[in-house]
């Protein structure tokens, strides 16, 4: 489980809203001084994000707190939100390159249109499925323990 602290800033019911301060891994090598990257987070990687958490651990408002959330659940996130768009124009481009071919039509133009039709299916896709596992409990944050 990937934990992370976290304040609770208004409690519902069994769900807690909590507030976090991003993070970032800038200023951890040895060349964080010369580092644009490291420039960067210093000016836009100091924002807070709030959240809904399952409150295991009844906490209160203004409870500093440890928040858990399952690998598996990072990792499946993550691999739809950044590698199905990816495969998806790729797929479709490659598919719209065929069909060019075929009919003698401009291979170009085509690849792409088909390429922003793969990107808007793999939107709506996605869409659908974070809508379906929203309520889901293995996709949320916990709030573990006190601090």
């Amino acid at each position: 489980m990937i934990e992370e602290t976290a304040i609770i800033v208004k409690c519902s019911g069994e769900y807690a809203w909590i507030e976090t301060q991003r993070k970032s891994a800038c200023g951890q090598c040895a060349a964080n001084k010369a580092c644009g990257t490291s420039v960067l987070s210093k000016l836009f990687g100091s924002k807070k994000s709030q959240m809904k958490a399952i409150n295991k651990a009844q906490a209160n408002k203004g409870d500093t707190v440890v928040v858990g959330l399952k690998e598996s659940a990072l990792v499946t996130g993550s691999l739809i939100m950044y590698m199905l768009p990816i495969i998806s124009m790729l797929v479709f481009a490659i598919i719209g390159k065929v069909l060019a071919q075929q009919w003698l039509l401009p291979i170009e133009p085509m690849s792409i249109f088909f390429a922003v039709i793969g990107l808007v299916m793999a939107g709506l896709w996605i869409r659908t499925y974070t809508a379906r596992i929203k309520s889901d409990s293995n996709y949320q944050p916990v709030v573990l323990r006190l601090l």
